[in-house]
């Protein structure tokens, strides 16, 4: 609908309501008038301003208490006029402002707001809002006159009064904004009137005297219920620096009022020095309190307007707020590390500015000291929130100096007061007994090997005395790879060394420091989007001689005997004196913390060493002689933490210097890495750990290293022979480590698998057409034993082959010479000597990696018989013992070498196994059967079921393998039967059901009888009525507890009962 261009015919239209809203003021003769408004221009509605504005002035002005409909009817109404038109009138925009303001206060208080609807203030709000903007050329100005003091103050405290108190946050939101466009710093899209200085100056003069209000207001309003909103909060900051930076905080020279003010002179302000001096004092009390509520808000849009507040301030107030710049940079600063990136981007800018000021450099570097002093004690007190914005400030005060970092910590008290902080807040927390506890085996490490992410995803978290967050942790290491950055290598080194010899209370927290900032001054993780003064010029200034010199120093110091033989478990075989006094004279709470603080020392250095890898990248690798020796060394410890330690650093290293893998790493190394080895084991109570270095080199390595290697066996089977009683535990994990190493490289037919658990089998239908066969084979046998047909095999067996074509005749006569092993064949069995005579040791630690051992001897030797038979036939005595008079554990563990070697040289063992083993193996299965019955679910987690199950286990498979007798094969099956009652725990059962399908495929039918004489699961009729009826204990007997495991051998290894009837029937004939 076209809207009314002509004024006169405008006039014609709106006066009916405008006389009906004089006469009768209600919410719908305000309604009307309303909707008649907006069917009018904007050109035309200004020229006839005043007069529609009067019936809605008129209502207000009423007196008597008003509706609130009609009052917010009213406001919007006036709204629309005010927002499409402008006030051109000094005294409109004063008594309209005044009428408004009466429609929020409380008519007994006018300083507090009346108690009226939301919308109500809504509508009154956005009238005065649009009021203010509508203000037309230099009117605006004579708000702020000296004799406006009393209506403009009242105006202003209604505002903060409803900013501050009022439970809506709309209102609230509104009120802030109005109390910006009051003091014309509106940041609404709209155009705004934009002061000269002079207007600045008298603007300022006035406001001088609001500033101490607005501030304490402003600043509860900010520090308030959080429950407010960003919103609001983000309002409230916008208003005080926007007063203090444009009107407040600069001097004025004192000028001559007009005597004619009266009381009024009282009220006005004169900006003098010792004024502004003094309100700034103020102003960085309030300043701080704001700071520190919004520099950790959760809202990310309160922390960016943080940043704009500190960029206004410290750009146009740095000289009068002097001292409000420390607390403005600590903000500022605060933001280097926020987690959104448009505070980040921001700070990046101001941070350039600041950093370029020569005026906030001391001021910088202050801070810096007054935070590292109090460091410490903020992170005893402060929760994690506050304590990882301390953080952000400390780093963000080093990225803002950039370079300039360099010349402060030349200054010995930063340096010291910085060190020594970080030292405090990064003490590690070792009261922890797992760590201790815990400890690392042979097959972790292999499977550990295969991938670099194995290891990470075990690796212990380091717990703190002052903080849990793993957010402070990584500022604290960007705080350290900062200073190495932009700090000089060389200082920082000598210093934290020092540190790091001065004090074992400093040493863990010092190694850290070190490889950070070794990391930082190689560049790695350091962001630099903010860098300071004359970065462009100063750069980083380490360079790569310059890190290779620092990291030589630092290695030589982590590896010193000292810092790297440490005791990490109370039963340690190291032979360090100093180490071992230490340990011995505390009590158990200190002996648990010192060994933990020992092995999260070993495991820094260990990290230490990877970041220097990193740091060098290839240049790295002529440190490897010196390096790499000590980390191998660490990867066979027996503490879990230390041993993933090292190989977490062997896979850094090897990525870093560019090897593919850690058997590349090991192989193009090991030529001086066995060096070592062999001149330390000459010097064993000296270098304990040498064979462990020796242990890792074959985990991690392939075939290639064994023709290296093979002197080296030699001198460790020498060396287990000078020292059996002190070295043996150590040299066994040695001797486990080689021969798995040659399992792996030399794999053998050996192993007993789920296949060659159950051979195949013919069926039930191949044996019954195989029968006529097999009656023809027992008539050729049966005449053979009579002498009939001896004759003609005889002359048979006359014949003589014809001569091999490639058979030498000159080799004939020659004497037989025995083939040279091959040299793992060869190392096997120097091994398995040892292990004869090591199987009788006390410890029944060593008798179990020996029989660990063993085992594997037996498998690579599997393939050339002539070998191993000789040795199985010296090693039997011992073995004999430990499966017949020995604890439960070893007898579990040689029951299995018994097995493996069961399937390798059966013919061998047979006698053995049943004059010596089995009778015993069957008593004890006897005797435990009954026991286990009645057990309940506990039963299953104890030795004895263990014992059980193995012997089960294995059972069925040595029989089958030894092709025992029938005297035997009834011994085992009276001793299995019992374990296939359905009351025995589930996993004896099957290990039973396996007993009997071995023996099965020894003798079917034997078994077939014993099986049906236990449960027949039904009658065999005779297929011809001459025929015998078949008559079995089983028949007709009732469901019992061996149904039915009976019923499932019976059913998987003979058929269905239809075909074992028939199959009968037809023996039977």
């Amino acid at each position: 609908m076209a809207q009314i261009n002509d004024p006169k015919i405008a006039f014609a239209y709106l006066r009916p309501a405008c006389v009906l809203l004089t006469r009768a003021p209600t919410v719908t003769n305000v309604e009307t008038l309303s909707a008649q408004l907006k069917e009018v221009n904007d050109a035309t509605l200004q020229q006839l301003q005043e007069y529609v504005l009067f019936p809605l002035r008129f209502v207000l002005k009423v007196p008597g208490p008003k509706k609130d409909k009609l009052v917010q009817a009213v406001a919007e109404a006036m709204s629309h006029v005010l927002e499409n038109t402008c006030v051109q009138s000094w005294e409109t925009l004063r008594d309209l402002l005044s009428e408004l303001c009466l429609c929020l206060c409380s008519p007994t208080d006018p300083g507090k707001a009346a108690d009226t609807s939301e919308e109500l203030k809504l509508a009154v709000l956005r009238c005065l809002d649009a009021l203010l903007h509508a203000a037309y050329g230099d009117i605006v100005f004579k708000l702020f006159e000296p004799i406006m003091l009393p209506g403009l103050g009242a105006a202003i405290s209604l505002l903060l009064a409803l900013g501050e108190k009022e439970k809506s946050r709309d209102v609230q939101a509104a009120a802030l904004k109005c109390l910006q466009a009051l003091t014309l710093q509106c940041d609404c899209t709209q155009e705004h009137v934009v002061p000269s200085s002079e207007e600045r100056c008298a603007i300022g003069s006035t406001m001088a005297s609001f500033l101490p209000g607005i501030t304490v207001a402003v600043a509860r309003t900010i520090t308030g219920d959080l429950r407010q909103g960003h919103a609001v909060t983000v309002r409230a900051i916008k208003v005080p620096y926007l007063c203090i930076h444009l009107y407040s905080l600069a001097s004025e020279p004192l000028k001559t009022r007009s005597p004619d003010l009266g009381r009024i002179e009282q009220l006005i302000v004169h900006r003098t020095q010792d004024w502004v001096k003094s309100t700034a004092g103020k102003l960085s009390v309030l300043l701080k309190k704001i700071i520190s509520c919004t520099s950790a808000h959760q809202h990310w849009r309160v922390r960016l307007e943080m940043v704009e507040l500190d960029d206004h301030l410290l750009a146009r107030c740095s000289q009068s707020l002097g001292e409000c710049v420390g607390p403005l940079l600590e903000a500022l600063v605060g933001a280097v590390n926020d987690e959104e990136p448009r505070v980040r981007k921001r700070f990046d800018l101001i941070a350039i500015f600041v950093g370029s000021a020569q005026t906030f450099t001391d001021v910088l570097s202050e801070n810096l000291y007054s935070l590292a002093t109090s460091l410490p004690r903020l992170m005893r007190t402060s929760d994690d929130q506050k304590k990882l914005f301390v953080l952000n400030v400390f780093l963000g005060y080093l990225k803002v100096l950039g370079p300039l970092v360099s010349v402060i910590l030349n200054s010995a008290a930063h340096l010291e007061r910085i060190s020594k902080a970080l030292m405090q807040v990064l003490e590690l927390d070792v009261m922890d007994v797992r760590i201790v506890e815990e400890r690392s085996y042979a097959a972790t490490l292999e499977t550990s090997s295969g991938s670099h992410d194995s290891y990470t995803a075990h690796i212990q978290r380091k717990h703190f005395l002052y903080f849990t967050d793993e957010k402070i942790f990584s500022v604290l290491m960007e705080i350290c790879q900062t200073l190495g950055y932009y700090g000089n290598i060389y200082l920082l080194t000598d210093h934290f060394l020092d540190l790091y010899q001065q004090s074992s209370a400093y040493r863990k927290q010092a190694a850290m420091v070190l490889n950070e900032i070794v990391r930082g001054a190689a560049g790695i993780a350091v962001t630099t989007e903010c860098q300071g003064l004359e970065t462009q010029v100063w750069g980083h200034s380490a360079t790569q001689e310059d890190l290779k010199v620092a990291v030589v120093s630092v290695i030589e110091e982590y590896t010193s005997l000292n810092n790297w033989h440490l005791i990490t478990v109370t039963n340690s075989l190291q032979l360090i004196p100093s180490s071992i006094g230490t340990a011995s004279s505390s009590s158990p709470t200190s002996a648990i913390h010192q060994l933990n603080s020992n092995i999260w020392q070993l495991c820094i250095q260990l990290e230490g060493i990877a970041c220097f890898a990193q740091a060098l990248g290839r240049d790295f690798r002529p440190m490897l002689m010196t390096s790499l020796y000590p980390v191998l060394e660490k990867a066979g410890e027996e503490t879990l933490l230390v041993s993933q330690a090292a190989l977490g650093s062997m896979w850094d290293i090897s990525n870093s210097c560019g090897y593919p893998s850690l058997k590349e790493l090991i192989n193009e190394n090991s030529d001086y890495l066995l060096n070592d080895i062999s001149l330390n084991l000459q010097r064993l109570s000296q270098h304990p750990q040498a064979p462990r270095v020796l242990t890792v080199m074959l985990t991690h390595s392939d075939c290639s290293l064994l023709p290296l290697v093979a002197d080296m066996v030699q001198d460790v089977l020498m060396a287990l022979d000078l020292s059996y009683d002190h070295t043996a535990a150590l040299f066994c994990s040695v001797l486990h480590a080689l021969m798995k190493a040659l399992a792996r490289w030399f794999p053998s037919s050996c192993g007993r698998t789920s296949k060659s658990a159950r051979p195949e089998q013919t069926s039930p239908h191949d044996e019954i057409l195989n029968i006529r066969q097999f009656l023809l084979d027992h008539r050729i046998q049966k005449e053979l034993a009579e002498g009939i047909g001896i004759e003609e095999d005889s002359n048979e067996d006359l014949e003589v082959p014809p001569p091999l074509e490639c058979e030498d005749v000159e080799d004939i006569g020659g004497p037989d010479v025995k083939a040279e092993l091959p040299s793992h064949l060869s190392i096997t069995k120097d091994v398995m000597k040892r292990c004869i005579h090591l199987l009788s040791d006390p410890s029944l630690r060593i008798r179990l990696k020996v029989l660990d051992v063993l085992e594997l001897c037996v498998c690579v030797l599997s393939e050339q018989e002539n070998e191993l038979l000789p040795m199985a036939h010296r090693c039997w005595p011992a073995l004999l013992q430990r499966l017949t008079a020995d604890d439960p554990l070893a007898v579990l563990r040689a029951f299995r070498v018994l097995c493996t070697l069961g399937e390798t040289c059966g013919d061998f063992l047979r006698r053995r196994v049943s004059k010596e083993v089995l009778p015993k193996l069957c008593s004890s299965l006897v005797r435990q059967a009954p026991i286990s019955v009645k057990a309940g679910p506990v039963y299953t987690h104890t030795l004895a079921y263990k014992l059980q199950l193995a012997v089960l286990q294995g059972l069925g498979s040595l029989c089958h393998r030894l092709d025992l007798g029938e005297a035997d094969l009834d011994a085992v099956c009276e001793a299995c039967l019992p374990y296939l009652s359905c009351r025995q725990p589930i996993r004896l059962q099957e290990a039973s059901v396996s007993v009997f399908r071995h023996l099965i495929q020894v003798d079917p039918d034997a078994f077939w009888f014993t099986l049906n004489e236990l449960h027949c699961p039904s009658s065999y009729i005779p297929p011809h009525p001459d025929l015998q009826p078949v008559q079995l204990s089983g028949m007709g007997r009732p469901r019992d507890e061996y149904s039915d495991n009976v019923l499932k051998l019976l059913r998987e290894e003979f058929g269905s009962v239809a075909e074992n009837s028939l199959a009968a029937s037809q023996l039977m004939n």
